[in-house]
């Protein structure tokens, strides 16, 4: 890696560990297909770091620093990443990883999901955006489904107008087709019979849980509150505030690269200052 002072975001040496074989593996075949044989001028973990540093600071790909290769360098092999699936499957193996540091076995058995609609930026297309009536928001809604941890399973990126019927049905065929193990969903009352009914086809028991009718306020609901924290996490991170990316399948892949920033934390014991401190 070159000679620069590191930011906050910069990747260390034991997580950049656990990610480096997969991103060396697929430059490498790449570079077996490349007719003049030349080898790569950039270095993945430069690559990498001004992924994170785009995703934590929310800037412009072209308000890079000049420190990092250059924009259209960078957002080449992060398209390239998003397109060829090398960011879902990152996530997979180190979310397999962080669960057996905590204690699990690495296959997933219950899940749960959950919707967030967010305000899209000026240059979203009006074809990818829509209406969310019950929040009063314009713009995408995000399905995430997670572990028992919290940890990301699943992320569909939507108009803000689809039903949670519909997005809940996506997240359980991406679910069900990744971790065949998982046999249990948590969702809230959001989502109705059709969810529950195509669960029960695919051999998952989806429970709605209901909030306490007689509590005022703010309160924890069982099971719900882990998969809106996970939620809460997106939103650590200034690219994710709100939704910039012209295509759904970018926004997929900055949910992506938050929680392999999250995951490679967990699993090496890091921490990272927040806006406000620490934590």
């Amino acid at each position: 890696m070159s000679e620069r002072k590191p930011y906050p975001s910069n990747i260390s040496d034991a997580r950049w560990a656990l990610i480096e074989p997969t991103l060396t593996a697929w430059r490498q075949a790449r570079l077996d297909r490349r007719p003049t044989g030349q080898p790569a001028s950039v270095e993945l973990r430069d690559v990498f770091n001004a992924i994170l540093y785009v995703n934590r600071t929310g800037i412009a790909w072209k308000y890079l620093p000049h420190d990092f290769p250059s924009y259209n360098t960078v957002y080449a092999y992060y398209a390239a990443w998003r397109d060829e699936g090398i960011l879902t499957q990152l996530n997979y193996d180190l979310t397999g990883l962080a669960r057996v540091k905590a204690g699990r076995e690495p296959e997933p058995t219950a899940s749960m999901i959950d919707t967030q609609s967010v305000k899209t930026s000026t240059n979203v297309p009006l074809t990818s955006q829509g209406t969310d009536a019950a929040k009063k928001i314009v713009g995408r809604k995000r399905g995430i489904a997670t572990d028992a941890l919290g940890l990301l399973l699943a992320v569909t990126v939507t108009a803000a107008s689809l039903s949670e019927n519909a997005i809940g049905i996506q997240l359980l065929n991406t679910v069900k087709e990744t971790h065949p193990t998982i046999t249990k969903a948590w969702v809230d009352t959001g989502f109705k019979n059709a969810a529950v009914e195509h669960g029960a086809r695919l051999g998952i028991d989806v429970e709605v849980v209901n909030r306490n009718p007689d509590a005022r306020g703010f309160q924890i609901v069982k099971r719900r509150w882990v998969v809106e924290r996970s939620l809460g996490w997106l939103m650590l991170r200034r690219r994710l505030t709100r939704d910039y990316e012209t295509l759904p399948a970018s926004s997929e892949a900055m949910i992506y690269i938050a929680s392999i920033d999250n995951l490679t934390k967990r699993i090496t014991d890091e921490t990272t200052p927040t806006w406000r401190g620490t934590y």
